[in-house]
């Protein structure tokens, strides 16, 4: 609605004639009648005096649906909030359910390796070298020969460098070559199944 129009219906609420409006907004009555004609509009300062009079706002008398404006950034801020408030239970259970998700893979994982490498199996060696008696033991893998667990006498792993393999049946041969080529005698036991 043009300015022209809401002065008449805002000077017809009031019940004022053209001639009553004009005379307090200080025009002549035909600047009244143009106005709401739409052939010319207010001035600022005269638009501030028609909203004094009329009693209302500056934006209701040139039509200016501030409120709009106002409901389209309410509505656009609360739809942000909405997404930030989605991102963030999304990052609450991703939080929460990821180690879940990464715990119960490495079991299942850890499930399947072992099913693949066979069965815990555990292996001793009794080694006498310059009349001293040595012991090293070890959980392994029976198809893989994965070293689970290994332990013993910390002077045949020194001199025989067993660290560096994770295979026990390779550890085993290089305990017992070395042994024997200085002079040493080594027994393995038989090897037995290992309750997991």
């Amino acid at each position: 609605m043009e300015i022209g129009k809401k002065i008449m219906e805002f000077r017809k609420k009031k019940g004022l004639s053209q001639e009553e409006l004009a005379e307090k907004v200080g025009v002549a009555r035909q600047t009244i009648s143009k106005w709401e004609l739409g052939e010319t509009s207010p001035d600022l300062k005269q638009s501030k005096d028609l909203s004094k009079i009329f009693n209302v706002s500056l934006d209701e008398l040139v039509n200016n649906d501030i409120k709009d404006v106002l409901v389209e950034k309410t509505s656009n801020t609360e739809k942000l909030a909405g997404l930030i408030l989605k991102l963030i239970k999304i990052m609450i259970i991703a939080i929460i359910v990821l180690p879940i998700l990464l715990i119960t893979l490495r079991i299942v994982f850890k499930n399947i390796h072992e099913k693949n490498a066979g069965r815990l199996m555990n292996v001793k060696i009794e080694c006498t070298l310059h009349d001293k008696s040595y012991g090293y033991e070890f959980n392994f893998y029976e198809t893989t020969g994965e070293i689970k667990e290994a332990g013993g006498d910390g002077y045949l792993a020194n001199i025989t460098d067993i660290g560096k393999t994770d295979d026990a049946y390779q550890a085993l041969d290089i305990i017992d070559a070395y042994v024997r080529n200085n002079g040493g005698t080594c027994q393995r036991s038989e090897a037995e199944q290992v309750e997991n």
